[in-house]
């Protein structure tokens, strides 16, 4: 075997347990799809629509497999036999069978399991050292990032290169040493694997939320077992130490996820401990959630054979949907968009589009630069010009709106946390702050450490909470980064586990925001890329259509199922992402203008 890499292949260490702990309790060759991100275009309009069909991951149909990859052609040359291997390596049906057919006898052993490299579209095959019945040719390309052994997407775009060695047997040249690991293009991913939601909790509020994974779509009844695999294994390093899980790491299956006589899932854990009616009902969501991702619409949940939830023998998702942390937002009244301009904040839909909104967010008391609202409409938080300064300022229903202690000569866009408790803003593009609202108290700031965010390097120019309170979406530097949201039980919070989402197709980002749990929308000054849509992990990525926008753009707004919303040099638009749609101006002659969501 004779490999070498620019940037070292990953073993694709397991994901580490989160709050249980970073050791894997077993190994697990989970692979990795990519989903297409879907948008459209084409129409015109002239107030934001109330609902939104923009879809952000394809997922894999749960239909028969596709036609396996060709094995390799009588006659095929060493490079064209090596660039084969590669495309069907993206099949992992049968332990890679379908590349496996490219290696000679004496490489039956590859590890395939060792590890995922998931390679950019483009990479080459180029000879190093050749001879008349063997030769060495080596991959070359850029590595996008990994998989760990429990289907969680790492990012890491790097150079990589590995040798191969070909020999030639029987008039056929096969590989005969190769190092451990597959190399799988995204493309080649596509029509063979699927992304699910794998749900953990979130140990303040005490509800779950979701961890995205990948695993293949094919055999659809091996699809229940892995997930539950990928759930005893813990969150993924992306949310270690921001979650914790119901199931510890004595936690295990006492046998093989089956299947009932009128088509449910038996569940049968042991090692779980003693947990209360609460810890009960969480370890319910956790297990049903993430199995209603595999379309398991019914799971018998038991623990050493007793069910979990004594009064409900079969759990559906609907028994457990509450638990799940946007179960509130869901139930909310919908807000009308709005936008900060003109030093007031206006409503961009209703029944009077472009007016101002009641009490001092729209009554000229504040010179208002951006603004937020929580998802009920009842706290208000607003950057307010100050001469040369801004001042986050916030308030609750109709009382006056309070100054805090946040300034600077730049702020970002405020963000409230879950639960309207909490508001988040960054000072001159160094300092995140979070502002604290107690019951009958001032606000007050509380500290939070975001060493790993400006770890990144550069000004922090937009910064989003996620809608479930787990992550951040910035800007640093141009680059888009995400981090975990870490709460400890002394009320401290830190960002952690920094991640650089795909530089090369999303610099010079301008702003950010969340689309949904597991997908972030970003602006660029980048006209070939105005627009672009990428999962929290950076695996999927996608344009939006820049039909009728005029680059470069200054803001962004999204919320789920809601229209996205930016502004370029005319105005702010709107896109539902529904076929025959189009960017469409809602609100015109607005040069600073600032659109939100509530929430």
């Amino acid at each position: 075997m004779n490999a070498r890499t620019t940037a070292p292949v990953s073993a694709g260490a397991a994901a580490p347990a989160g709050l249980r702990g970073t050791a894997p309790r077993r190994k697990r060759a989970v692979l990795v799809v990519l989903l297409a991100v879907l948008a459209a275009a084409a129409s015109a309009c002239a107030t934001v629509p109330g609902d939104s069909s923009v879809q952000v991951l394809r997922k894999v149909s749960d239909g028969e497999a596709p036609p396996a990859p060709p094995g390799p052609v009588d006659g095929t040359n060493p490079l064209d036999l090596v660039r084969g291997f590669v495309y069907a390596s993206g099949s992992s049906a049968d332990r890679h069978g379908a590349a496996r057919r490219f290696l000679a006898p004496e490489a039956g052993t590859w590890d395939d399991g060792a590890s995922v490299t998931v390679l950019d579209e483009q990479f080459g095959t180029v000879p190093v050292a050749s001879g008349p019945d063997s030769t060495t040719v080596r991959i070359r390309g850029t590595r996008i990032g990994t998989l760990t052994n429990s289907g969680a997407f790492e990012p890491d775009e790097a150079p990589v290169e590995a040798d191969v060695t070909v020999v030639r047997r029987d008039g056929q040249w096969r590989i005969a040493s190769l190092p451990p690991g597959v190399f799988v293009r995204l493309s080649d991913l596509r029509s063979n694997y699927r992304s699910i939601k794998v749900f953990f909790v979130d140990p303040v509020r005490s509800t779950v939320v979701p961890d995205l994974r990948y695993l293949p779509a094919v055999p659809a009844k091996a699809q229940a077992a892995r997930a539950v695999d990928m759930l005893l294994d813990g969150p993924s390093a992306a949310l270690a130490g921001a979650v914790a899980s119901r199931l510890p790491e004595t936690a295990s299956l006492t046998s093989n996820v089956t299947e009932t006589a009128d088509g449910g899932l038996v569940v049968d854990l042991t090692g779980v401990g003693t947990l209360d009616d609460a810890g009960r009902r969480l370890l319910a969501a956790q297990v049903v959630l993430t199995l209603s991702e595999v379309n398991a619409s019914r799971v018998r949940l038991l623990i050493d054979g007793a069910p979990v939830l004594p009064a409900t023998l079969d759990v559906t998702r609907a028994d457990v949907a509450s638990a799940a942390a946007d179960a509130a937002d869901a139930g909310a009244p919908q807000q009308p968009a709005l936008v900060a301009a003109g030093g007031r904040v206006r409503k961009l839909g209703g029944d009077d589009p472009g007016g101002v909104v009641a009490g001092q967010m729209g009554n000229g008391a504040f010179d208002i630069a951006s603004a937020a609202v929580t998802i009920d409409g009842g706290r208000q938080a607003v950057v307010s010009r100050e001469g040369g300064r801004s001042r986050l300022i916030v308030g609750e229903g109709d009382k006056p709106l309070q100054a805090t202690e946040v300034t600077g000569a730049v702020l970002t866009r405020p963000t409230w946390a879950p639960g309207g408790t909490e508001v988040w803003t960054v000072a001159d593009g160094t300092t995140v702050s979070r502002v604290v609202l107690d019951p009958g108290a001032p606000p007050r700031r509380a500290p939070v450490d975001a060493s790993a965010l400006t770890a990144a390097g550069g000004s922090i120019t937009s910064f989003r909470m996620s809608r479930d309170g787990m992550r951040v979406a910035a800007v640093v530097g141009g680059r888009v980064v995400t981090a975990s949201v870490a709460r400890a039980f002394d009320g401290s919070v830190t960002l952690r586990g920094a991640r650089l989402l795909r530089p090369g197709e999303l610099g010079d980002a301008v702003a950010v925001d969340w689309r949904s749990t597991d997908t972030v929308v970003v602006v660029s000054a980048r006209s070939d890329r105005a627009v672009s849509l990428v999962s929290a992990d950076g695996l999927a990525l996608d344009s939006v259509s820049g039909s009728n926008l005029t680059p470069p753009l200054r803001a962004v707004a999204a919320a789920p199922n809601r229209p996205l919303l930016v502004v370029d040099q005319g105005g702010v638009w709107s896109f539902s992402g529904g076929q025959l749609d189009t960017w469409r101006l809602v609100a015109g002659g607005m040069p600073d203008a600032v659109p939100f969501y509530p929430g």
